[in-house]
């Protein structure tokens, strides 16, 4: 890759690329007998479902319309709502510290990540990794999420650069695939050691 077109800024995803998120975290806690934990995760409160809050349905809309679907199981999905931060409990190991590497290099950094506008506040209000980051786009603020291509046009448009300037790191493959699509480099993240080892292919990570 010729000079002209490597990336100069990163854009992170946040959830299981900055921090672990899972709703089993939470439901582990109050669902004792595996097999239940297994089918209320399927069936009741998914990722599916969820994503609802990602596209920017709110939590007023989403759970009562659940609890009448789900009566048996109101208390839970009122968990949901009221306890979501135990669905993150902890960063994922290695990020932050290419984060503050990528800080101290001046690298322009910033978010793109499908999150609840709903649970926004009280997350990025206890993440102080993100002092510093330019613009974090939120999807449920946009009420549009990943992969559909109108939310990276909002990020292009609030980052200001090129889409060759920008090399974005997701979990998901579809993600990434939607940002090359659109002439953004791109990068699925597995593991820190990985992401570390192509960033500083790209100069974009100074050596330790």
């Amino acid at each position: 890759m010729s000079d002209a077109n490597k990336p100069t800024a990163v854009v992170f995803d946040i959830g299981r690329v900055i921090i672990r998120w899972d709703l089993r975290y939470l439901f582990a806690k109050l669902i004792d007998d595996r097999a239940e934990l297994d089918w209320f995760l399927a069936n009741v409160v998914t990722e599916q479902w969820h994503h609802q809050q990602d596209e920017g349905r709110p939590l007023s809309e989403m759970v009562p319309e659940r609890i009448a679907s789900f009566p048996e199981h109101a208390a839970l999905i009122e968990a949901y709502a009221t306890r979501f931060a135990e669905t993150y409990p902890e960063h994922v190991s290695g990020t932050l510290e290419i984060i503050a590497r990528l800080k101290a290099a001046g690298v322009p950094l910033f978010g793109l990540s499908n999150f609840g506008a709903d649970f926004w506040p009280e997350f990025i209000a206890n993440q102080p990794v993100f002092e510093g980051f330019r613009d974090i786009v939120v999807s449920g603020h946009e009420n549009v999420a990943k992969p559909d291509p109108a939310i990276y046009e909002i990020a292009e448009n609030r980052f200001g650069l090129p889409t060759s300037d920008l090399f974005f790191i997701d979990d998901k493959p579809e993600n990434i695939a939607a940002a090359k699509a659109r002439g953004w480099h791109g990068h699925v993240f597995t593991g820190a050691d990985a992401l570390e080892a192509e960033l500083s292919a790209l100069n974009l990570l100074p050596p330790r």
